[in-house]
């Protein structure tokens, strides 16, 4: 386990790069797309058991008194390429509908996430589905609005939210930790320590230690996402050795955190780099000086290892 003078560089924890709701007033839409095609998921089980077509359903049921809004896209179709025109309507239409983008919002609300954050991201689904929406095609706009904008409250929950259970606790240190890392960056001219860290939020060491580990539950990257080297590009599928399945949940690692003094200077060394320093176990390999498998299989006996006391204990 990393001690206190470990070094932090600025973005480490984060929480700095935490993508935020997009706002809720683009350009107007240029027409690409408008076939009335949702982007919203199609049908598969949720949370809850129902699928999406069934939630679709139940809040399109739930809502009502939009008629309205049809005369105003048979407006806005009608007029043709008087910008100043078709902005007023769009702004019409979209300030008509919000509170619809906040019904569905409160639909998702209770999962961990703001839900001034949830509200937004709606909203932005809104927009999507005022700018998409063709009239002359037949349909009705509820029936095209309300999958558009729920899966765009969907997809912020599958992008931007935690990956794995983690407590609140731990999650509100690790967002705090981003920010500090930052500010004592500028004002030390350096990356700070695990212990400046822990002087700066005035908590221990340990829970700076604890929170940076747990943030790596925090937006997966994808598999095949492209990381750019000094001398190569690679993504993450091309740097990934032996599967390290007994080690797949970071509640786990937590849990486990108080064993690592127990270990073996190496082993501690390498768990170290490969869960808290995000090093692949090429690069590891490189540091320590041995094989990329060798390392896999050091990794993999450790952990082992400390499954084993965890659960005795």
């Amino acid at each position: 386990m990393a001690d206190e003078d470990t070094v932090f560089e600025p973005g480490d924890a984060a929480a700095a790069d935490r993508p935020q709701p997009r706002s809720p007033a683009p350009a107007e839409s240029d027409g690409v797309g408008d076939e009335n095609a949702t982007d919203a998921p199609d049908s598969r089980a949720t949370d809850d058991g129902a699928t999406d077509d069934e939630d679709v359903a139940e809040v399109a049921q739930s809502v009502s008194g939009y008629d309205d809004v049809t005369t105003l896209f048979e407006e806005l179709a009608r007029t043709g390429e008087d910008a100043e025109r078709r902005a007023e309507l769009r702004a019409q239409l979209i300030g008509r509908c919000i509170p619809l983008a906040d019904h569905i919002a409160r639909k998702f609300s209770g999962r961990g996430e703001p839900f001034d954050d949830l509200t937004q991201v709606a909203r932005v689904g809104l927009v999507h589905a005022v700018d998409r929406f063709d009239i002359t095609r037949g349909s009705n706009f509820l029936s095209f609005a309300v999958p558009t904008i729920m899966g765009e409250v969907r997809r912020y929950f599958r992008d931007n939210t935690w990956a794995m259970r983690v407590p609140r606790r731990v999650k509100e240190t690790h967002l705090r930790i981003g920010a500090a890392i930052d500010t004592l960056s500028q004002s030390l001219g350096r990356s700070p320590t695990v212990k400046e860290i822990a002087a700066e939020l005035d908590i221990d060491p340990d829970e700076v230690t604890q929170a940076v580990i747990a943030g790596n539950a925090y937006q997966p990257s994808s598999i095949d996402a492209v990381s750019v080297g000094r001398d190569t590009e690679a993504s993450l599928l091309d740097t990934l050795g032996e599967e390290e399945s007994q080690f797949d949940r970071v509640e786990e690692y937590v849990a486990i955190r108080p064993l690592l003094a127990g270990l073996p200077e190496r082993e501690r060394r390498i768990l170290t780099m490969r869960f808290f320093e995000s090093m692949t176990q090429t690069q590891i390999a490189q540091r320590m000086g041995i094989s990329q498998m060798h390392v896999s299989r050091i990794l993999a006996k450790t952990l082992a290892r400390l499954r084993e006391q965890s659960a005795r204990e």
